[in-house]
């Protein structure tokens, strides 16, 4: 009982990114903060309380916004800035308030480059150092000193969690790659057999069958045996096993094509996000690897773009067959920021199209959404 309320708690997003295991030590702190201003002497001033309500809200809220909103984000974490300083000057003897620039240095760590985030900081750094000094702190250059060693701690922490992170998404997204790779292999390689034993059936024993029942009518054509029922069953058998062996060889060579859905299926299982909707038409059956493994990568390209600039939650895949021409179709749920541009990933997944025989268009819906178009012989 207790786990299932435990567990319907924990499934609320805001929790969830509360509860995040960089988020949670960063609130605490934030709180700590917050309490020892108890004990200042100005403890019952509102600006104090609207400076740490303002860096506690904009850390909050900087968790649910997309990375690709950059300005949004470096606003957010400039307001966290301005609120911890102004907070310093407002409580100049806590000592415990440049205790969030310490949060701040993580953030900026996680989203930016080490360079950038070394700068900020230092900048900051210095603007904390003329806070104390313009409020008449006796030691600001050594609180700042001790503050700036908890600022590259947590900054390095958060730098090689976010490479950790990164290089598991990597191998996460090889891995798919692999497995979707080898589900066209294996079907490539099942029906490669299937078509090498039709080949060595209608070849082989379809040959000398065929024989066998021209000798069979020879036999029977010849008054000496043509009374003998035996002459008669061998040539029925014969050419009931000849039909036999031309069905087996027909079945063989009639493949199932290969199958798209496992391969894209496999793709899209380690990406939490977006989520793959696959429909793929009943008539769609296809023999070549290459047109499969360019549906894969177009596939592949169109989620990493849906997950890194659209923020998209949901991605519709639709595969059609209209006559001799493969229709595939990709929108997601998202939304494209600024007017939409061919990136190196839009314009490999043109190249790779267009090498494979076919077409590639983008749109953009009514609602902002990226829609790609595909169409590839079939």
């Amino acid at each position: 009982m207790t786990s299932s309320w435990l567990r319907a708690i924990l499934d609320n997003a805001f929790l969830r990114v509360v509860f995040q295991p960089l988020n949670l030590p960063a609130l605490l702190t934030w709180l700590a903060v917050g309490l020892s201003l108890r004990f200042d002497n100005r403890a019952d001033d509102a600006w104090q309380w609207l400076a740490m309500a303002g860096f506690g809200l904009a850390f909050l809220i900087g968790d649910f916004v997309p990375r690709n909103q950059r300005a949004l984000t470096a606003l957010l974490l400039a307001t966290e800035a301005i609120c911890a300083l102004a907070l310093t000057w407002l409580a100049p003897r806590g000592g415990t308030t440049p205790a969030l620039l310490v949060i701040l240095s993580a953030q900026l760590a996680m989203i930016y480059p080490a360079r950038i985030t070394l700068v900020a900081m230092l900048l900051i750094d210095l603007g904390l150092f003329l806070v104390l000094r313009a409020s008449g702190h006796n030691a600001a250059l050594i609180v700042v000193l001790i503050f700036a060693g908890f600022q590259a701690f947590s900054s390095l922490i958060a730098h090689y969690a976010r490479r950790a992170e990164e290089a598991r998404d990597q191998l996460s997204r090889v891995n798919a790659d692999l497995l979707a790779t080898r589900a066209l292999l294996a079907d490539s390689a099942r029906d490669a057999e299937r078509l090498r034993v039709a080949r060595e059936l209608h070849d082989v024993a379809g040959h000398k069958l065929t024989a066998m029942t021209l000798n069979l009518r020879a036999l029977a054509a010849d008054p000496d045996y043509a009374k003998r029922p035996e002459i008669a069953i061998a040539q029925r058998l014969s050419g009931e096993l000849l039909g036999d062996i031309r069905n087996v060889v027909q079945a063989l060579r009639d493949t199932r094509g290969l199958d798209l859905g496992v391969a894209l299926r496999a793709l899209a299982a380690p990406m939490p996000r977006p989520r793959l909707e696959l429909s793929i038409a009943d008539d769609v059956h296809l023999t070549d690897p290459a047109i499969a493994e360019t549906i894969l990568r177009l596939v592949q390209e169109a989620l990493t773009n849906s997950a890194r600039h659209a923020d998209a939650e949901r991605v519709r895949v639709a595969i059609g067959r209209d006559g001799a021409r493969l229709r595939i179709s990709v929108e997601d749920d998202g939304q494209v920021r600024g007017t939409l541009h061919e990136g190196n990933g839009l314009a490999g997944m043109r190249e790779r199209v267009t090498a494979a025989g076919g077409t590639l268009a983008l749109h953009t819906t009514a609602r902002g959404a990226l829609r790609i178009e595909a169409e590839l012989p079939a």
